[in-house]
């Protein structure tokens, strides 16, 4: 799972094994160590309506519903996304968690779990 941050948005891509497993657990999570301390970031299902997110403890979670997982797992259903409130905040912050795909230029990164690209065929 990749974790994307910038200003106040929140982007998570998870490749096919991964949202497999989350499909069948409920969770996948990931773990940064920085030798004093460790920020961990995971994917929880809920059986709220929309995406939300916490952090708390060094760990951000990003909460997706439970009624979105079949869609997800079983279409070519990208992602979802949802601007949350913050409360006492004029701010929202954009959540978004998506299926990863390989990437059309070349990298060094290892991609073989990635889902196939739709922009590939196109491009041939």
């Amino acid at each position: 799972m990749k974790i994307r941050i910038k200003g106040n948005s929140l982007r998570y891509r998870l490749t096919r094994p991964e949202v497999g497993r989350f499909s069948e657990t409920g969770l996948v999570e990931e773990r940064v160590n920085f030798g004093s301390a460790a920020l961990s970031y995971a994917l929880c299902r809920t059986e709220a309506g929309e995406l939300s997110a916490t952090f708390k403890d060094n760990r951000i979670t990003l909460y997706l519903p439970a009624a979105f997982i079949d869609e997800w797992l079983h279409t070519d259903k990208v992602g979802f996304e949802h601007r949350m409130p913050l409360s006492g905040m004029p701010e929202s912050l954009y959540l978004l968690v998506e299926k990863d795909y390989t990437c059309l230029d070349n990298v060094e990164e290892d991609q073989s779990d990635n889902y196939p690209n739709p922009l590939l065929k196109k491009s041939l």
